[in-house]
């Protein structure tokens, strides 16, 4: 069973090289490729220290093109979008395969994270909790193959850690992430992926490490009230409108945990 990490990489990130090193460690191997629309030296470099293949993309630096791209070139049906930032614990694969094997109908396989904030590793806090309950849907075997129980799991949020997914291409189908989102961009995608056959299996054992610096994404859509703007259509998509707005009151508040 073959499964690829395709890292994203995007400008000169310094924890870049971190996040090679952690997918090289891997307690069972994975194919390495690296991907990237921003094509310079450094990504060059550590392609070539590392004998990685590097696929460049032409044209303008867009997320949604940028992900479909590196999902895209792998060339296992299983394929993990490694974000550059990020880093993968030894046993992430392992485990990834060992639930592939056990549910061969399993289209999305996540896990949950420790998060990195400013350097500082915190596994318990009150996003991480709401996270792990509103995933515990996702664990019960019987259910987690159901779509109105997987469209249920991301109706009052997004519990799911992107970087942590493994996608079956197969199952999933081409393009899953959809252009003219920043930072919703995954819970889309998530979305459209609940309508289709397909188990979503969620391991609650941090098997990567989620950076969150004052360059991340994260924290440059939080910064812009980007975030807030696309999150209040999600829940708009989800929930009756009453709902809704309720809902994006009390959400808001999980972006002080990136401010701190």
């Amino acid at each position: 069973m073959k499964h690829t990490f395709a890292i994203s990489a995007y400008g000169k990130s310094m924890y870049l090289e971190e996040c090679i090193k952690s997918l090289l460690r891997q307690s069972v191997v994975s194919d390495i490729i690296m991907c990237t629309s921003t094509d310079n030296s450094h990504i060059r470099g550590l392609a070539d220290k590392y004998k990685i293949n590097l696929y460049v993309r032409e044209g303008k630096p867009d997320i949604a093109w940028d992900w479909n791209f590196a999902y895209e070139k792998a060339k296992s049906n299983l394929v993990t979008i490694a974000h550059q930032d990020d880093i993968y614990l030894k046993d992430y694969t392992k485990t990834l395969l060992k639930y592939k094997k056990k549910y061969k109908d399993m289209s999305l396989f996540c896990t949950s994270s420790i998060s990195l904030i400013n350097n500082k590793k915190v596994t318990y806090n009150l996003a991480n909790i709401i996270k792990k309950l509103l995933r515990l849907k996702l664990r019960i075997a019987a259910l987690n193959h159901l779509k109105f129980v997987k469209r249920l799991s991301i109706s009052l949020g997004n519990p799911i850690i992107c970087p942590s997914c493994t996608y079956d291409k197969k199952l999933c189908g081409d393009n899953i992430f959809p252009t003219g989102y920043k930072f919703v961009l995954d819970w889309l995608t998530l979305l459209k992926l609940s309508a289709k056959d397909g188990r979503w299996i969620c391991v609650e054992k941090p098997l990567m490490v989620y950076r969150i610096h004052k360059e991340s994404a994260t924290k440059l859509c939080i910064d812009s009230s980007k975030r807030q703007e696309e999150e209040a259509k999600m829940f708009e998509l989800l929930l009756p409108k009453p709902l809704a707005k309720v809902i994006k009151y009390f959400y808001r508040g999980a972006e002080y945990v990136y401010k701190k």
